[in-house]
């Protein structure tokens, strides 16, 4: 099915963070969008502000009467979807075209010049860094981003149609349907195992994916990755390297050296140096596609961020509240180096809310780990996300691993409460779960009472 006969597009899991971008971008086509979600969430009621109708029980009855015409429909499903449900089943038996998200992807990507970042960790922020700074510079671009850039303020970007900007998945393997010019390795620490049983595999197919380069690609990646390609790093020999590192204001002043010159005092403003990583892994993608070294270097520095990556919701002098959507001890332990070289010698209370059962069995020492560097740990219930309770593995079980003695387990209805009687100045909410929902109640109470 080509694009230009689809009238209609259905989404399952129209809710998702990336299925919304698409949803988004076949409603500017002026296409005939719905879509169906488990639940009503704030993405959800956004589409519904743009006149998508979404519904929220599986049952084919509830799919309007414009979306059940195989010939004009295309529907798009997320692969976190299990597989029995109803409605993604009557559209495979009834002769539509039904396509995961990256394939819909590749599909509208292929006749863009098309950016691409892979990677466990970080390629969301990468992905909207890339798409501010090549937006600061006149790009034609669209961009499909796994989060909401505080730049655009959403997670889909049109400013033309001649490159795009996309997030390439790995999880169920999703990214192998891309078809990238330049594509990007931030990281590929072992995840999703209940997808490839072990990391050796989950790298095997990151080394497929690198193989989905068009002829004359680029691949661009973090600096000590087990693959090759244009390197970036921090005070190390990559081919895109920060250097003199110093922060001034809360700010990051570096400089850049490229295979050709060095590029001085370029200001960053996210804290953590991951980020700073991820804004060079951003830089060394765009200056491949649109040569302009100094003017890219310089858009670097007006980067507002990403919703839930080290977001600051309150941050005085007495009190300082960030969110942030870390789910894997990699990134915990980022989100440790960037509040205490942010906010050195105070002391930091974490919300945690595990997701997946999975995860948590499979990452359980490097959780407990990670979280026992904090001053005071609280602990929610594991989001189950897609899956059924694992035997054995709760929150609970996670809790007795960690070697910290202010550590609690408490309930997301106690959450204010026990926020509130805490010692620290320095509060953090973590978790990819539907801890995010509670963000908007904390910073209210919190911001009245100090």
């Amino acid at each position: 099915m080509k694009l230009q006969t689809v009238h209609s597009v259905f989404f399952i899991g129209i809710g998702g963070i990336g299925m919304s971008a698409l949803a988004r971008y076949f409603r500017f086509l002026g296409k005939n969008v719905a879509g169906y979600d488990k639940v009503e969430t704030p993405l959800t009621n956004d589409l519904e502000v743009l006149g998508i109708a979404i519904h929220f029980d599986d049952d084919i009855a509830n799919v309007p009467h414009d979306f059940k015409n195989p010939d004009d429909t295309l529907v798009v499903y997320t692969p976190a979807v299990p597989s029995l449900h109803s409605e993604l089943q009557y559209f495979k038996t009834h002769g539509f075209k039904v396509v995961k998200r990256s394939e819909a992807l590749g599909i509208i990507t292929r006749d863009s010049f098309c950016l691409a970042v892979a990677g466990t960790h970080g390629k969301t922020t990468t992905s909207c860094i890339l798409a501010h700074i090549l937006n600061e510079v006149q790009t034609p671009m669209t961009a499909f981003l796994g989060g909401i850039s505080e730049d655009f303020d959403s997670n889909f970007v049109y400013k033309g149609a001649d490159y795009s900007v996309v997030e390439a998945d790995e999880y169920d393997r999703s990214f192998l349907h891309l078809s990238p010019d330049i594509a990007c390795i931030t990281s590929m620490d072992a995840d999703h195992l209940d997808i490839y049983g072990d990391g050796e595999t989950l790298i095997e197919s990151f080394k497929e994916f690198a193989g989905k380069l068009k002829p004359g690609g680029q691949l661009v990646i973090c600096n000590g990755l087990e693959i090759k390609g244009l390197t970036y790093g921090i005070e190390d020999d990559s081919d895109y390297c920060i250097r003199n590192i110093r922060i001034d204001a809360g700010a990051y002043i570096f400089d850049i050296k490229t295979p050709t010159e060095t590029i001085k005092e370029v200001r960053f403003q996210k804290p953590g140096r991951h980020n700073l990583l991820n804004g060079l892994a951003a830089y060394t993608m765009a200056v491949q596609a649109v040569p302009q070294p100094h003017r890219l270097a310089m858009a670097l520095g007006s980067f507002k961020g990403v919703r839930r990556r080290f977001s600051y919701q309150i941050n005085e002098e007495n009190l300082v509240f960030i969110d942030d959507y870390a789910h894997h001890p990699k990134e915990i332990d980022a989100v440790y180096q960037a509040v205490t070289e942010m906010h050195p010698n105070h002391l930091v209370t974490v919300v945690f809310q595990p997701h997946l059962f999975s995860r948590t069995r499979d990452f359980a020492e490097g959780f407990a780990d990670s979280l026992s560097r904090f001053d005071c740990i609280l602990l929610l219930e594991i989001y189950p996300a897609r899956e059924q309770p694992i035997a054995g593995i709760t929150s609970s079980w996670l809790l007795d691993k960690i070697d910290n003695p202010n550590k609690k387990l408490i309930q997301k209805e106690n959450l204010l409460e026990e926020v509130k009687n805490c010692k620290s100045n320095v509060l953090i909410t973590m978790g990819a779960g539907d801890i995010g929902l509670e963000v908007p109640k904390l910073k209210k109470e919190l911001a009245y009472a100090s």
